[in-house]
């Protein structure tokens, strides 16, 4: 089941910055020449090569609810799923790694899939993040800002690894996580600074002092504007789809959140969890139901 989003008349001919890799002239009218055909086609498989988490119906209950959808709720988590399976999917296989279009699928990309099954089993499930997230305010049925997602985050993680850790030693979250946040509850505007020493440690404290280097995962929750985005941050913003390193944003207005991978001129391109599919059993991901994961073609423009 292939899931369309948005069409090719949604993109210029100007260029596209796709999670820190730039693609020249997309426009598909230009297809004599050579180049931006090359380069229309090559953004397509990038795209569809990403991981789409969205709505789901159909899962157990999660803990303290009765609650076995995320419809019209859940959107902050899925945007959040996304942005961590793509940190995951660059740290086992790198950047340019590109979702065959034939089976046998990479068996690291199908675990990575089976972490964000909908089940207390998986790792980074809606059910796992909920429950890590509980004493910020994430509650099943109730929408959720950036910084409480941020904070489920890095609760999670570290319960993960520890629970790894005791039952059989194997790797959990192969990164060290840095929710870099100015106030204390994250909301109230201001530009957080990323400090080296606290990075450093969080660093030495995954690896246990047994190596010189460890990849870190840092996510910065910020208020950029009330009912909609002040202007003066968008060149910023844009600026970090530059960076080889950029995992996007989390991004939209209260109530609704997409995951944003990517810029062409002043609008944003994203995955749109809004979209609402039958629960997927994880155990069956590496048959069939991953294609429930894929979003192909050209995503929506804002």
């Amino acid at each position: 089941m292939w899931r369309f989003l948005g069409t090719s008349k949604a993109l210029t001919s100007s260029d596209v910055w796709f999670l820190g890799k730039c693609y020249k002239r997309l426009s598909e009218e230009s297809s004599s020449d050579s180049d931006s055909e090359s380069g229309h086609a090559a953004f397509l498989e990038d795209f569809s090569s990403r991981i789409w988490i969205t709505y789901r119906k159909g899962f157990d209950a999660t803990a303290d609810s009765k609650y076995t959808s995320d419809v019209n709720w859940g959107c902050m988590v899925r945007s959040s799923q996304m942005l961590v399976a793509q940190a995951l999917i660059f740290h086992h296989l790198g950047r340019s790694w590109r979702k065959p279009s034939e089976k046998p699928y990479n068996p690291e990309y199908i675990g990575i899939l089976h972490m964000f099954g909908d089940s207390e089993a998986c790792a980074f499930s809606i059910h796992n993040l909920l429950q890590a997230g509980k004493s910020y305010g994430l509650a099943a049925g109730s929408w959720v800002g950036p910084y409480a997602m941020c904070r489920a985050w890095q609760t999670l993680v570290r319960t993960n690894r520890e629970q790894r850790e005791v039952v059989n030693g194997n790797e959990s979250f192969p990164m060290a996580l840095y929710v870099v946040s100015g106030d204390e509850d994250g909301e109230r505007g201001g530009a957080p600074v990323v400090c080296i020493d606290v990075a450093t440690q969080l660093c030495c404290d995954f690896n246990k002092g047994q190596s010189t280097w460890s990849p870190i995962l840092l996510l910065v929750p910020l208020v950029l504007g009330l009912d909609k985005i002040n202007p003066r941050y968008i060149p910023l913003l844009k600026e970090t789809f530059t960076f080889p390193q950029s995992l996007g944003i989390l991004g939209g207005k209260p109530g609704t959140s997409t995951y944003i991978a990517g810029v062409q001129d002043d609008r944003a391109l994203y995955l749109d969890p809004h979209e609402v599919q039958m629960v997927k059993l994880h155990y069956l991901l590496s048959i069939y139901e991953h294609q429930f994961y894929i979003c192909v073609f050209l995503p929506p423009v804002t």
